[in-house]
């Protein structure tokens, strides 16, 4: 059964009526209630607020790493462990074809269910997963196989042995070498890109984000614990934070915003997994127009011009 938010009532009410008219096989209804639909969705999410959008990265249906590795990989086969502690089930690496195109996808998976979220630690890495995803970029870069990271973390893990295990110099590591590396690499938020935990397999030559993805360096809730103490600020601190991706585009902190089906990814699965498959082929033959070295130079530019700097008067 689909999970609606609060602000899809309306489309909830008019999906469950075109059920009823397809069961008496009232077509006529069942025409005038599409439409109806269509100018719903369109009302409806074309005036989203960067709440809203916050709501629609976390949706339960919202497709996650496994569904577009299980969409668009073929000939998959799945890296574990970081060859020195464990395998952490948050992060998943594949290696396969995604149409002719050899491909490295590294991917942060939250779970669906009780069950599948503690085993995937609810998409929150430890410093093993981290180690597991360098461990799977190197060996994409001695064959130069070019590399797709697909985001979707509340945050790395804080636990007391993520900390003991070096959580924060694991992520360090990955920016260093993600920076470093020659093949073409390509990251993209599909849900929520938190903190440190997103930005440990964000550093590519070409950084997009799903239509109805967010990234920020604190939570929402968090933000609003720390700055005023009201778990009721959750939305001004969303409009602050300038997570959504129309805001980061406009930011120049991501390159670009993949246009996700309109009523969103969680409603029309198949339409979102082809348009990221799309874009990470377009992107990759175009990092493979210039040489190893250009494409370098290009990263570390891009890197060195991120951020807005004023002298104060």
């Amino acid at each position: 059964m689909a999970t609606y938010l609060e602000f899809e009532d309306k489309i909830k009410k008019i999906e469950e009526d075109i059920i009823v008219a397809r069961t008496k096989a009232d077509e006529h209804a069942v025409e005038i209630l599409e439409k109806k639909l269509e100018k719903e969705v369109e009302k409806t999410f074309k005036n989203l607020s960067d709440y809203q959008k916050l709501q629609l990265a976390r949706h339960p249906d919202r497709p996650y790493a496994m569904d577009y590795i299980s969409g668009l990989l073929t000939d998959a086969y799945e890296i574990h462990g970081d060859r020195h502690y464990v395998d952490d089930k948050a992060i998943v690496c594949f290696l396969g074809y995604i149409g002719e195109q050899k491909v490295m996808v590294i991917g942060e998976q939250k779970g669906r269910g009780t069950k599948d979220k503690l085993y995937r630690n609810f998409g929150m890495p430890q410093p093993e997963g981290y180690r597991k995803a360098l461990r799977a970029a190197r060996m994409a870069e001695k064959f130069q196989i070019p590399i797709l990271m697909l985001v979707d973390t509340p945050g790395a893990y804080p636990g007391l042995g993520a900390e003991e295990r070096n959580q924060s110099e694991a992520i360090a590591k990955n920016l260093y070498e993600f920076a470093d590396l020659t093949t073409p690499t390509v990251s993209i938020v599909i849900g929520e890109g938190g903190s440190g935990g997103a930005l440990a397999i964000s550093v590519a030559d070409k950084l997009a984000m799903m239509r109805y993805s967010v990234y920020a360096v604190i939570s929402p809730e968090g933000c609003s614990a720390i700055l005023w103490n009201d778990p009721t600020k959750v939305e001004t601190a969303a409009n602050a934070l300038r997570i959504t991706s129309d805001n980061l585009k406009e930011l120049n902190l991501v390159d670009d915003v993949i246009n996700e089906p309109l009523i969103g990814a969680h409603r029309q699965k198949d339409e979102a997994i082809r348009a990221l498959g799309e874009y990470f082929i377009t992107s990759v033959n175009e990092l493979k127009q210039l040489t190893p070295a250009q494409r370098y130079q290009k990263k570390y530019e891009k890197i060195m011009a991120l951020g807005s700097f004023q002298e104060g008067k």
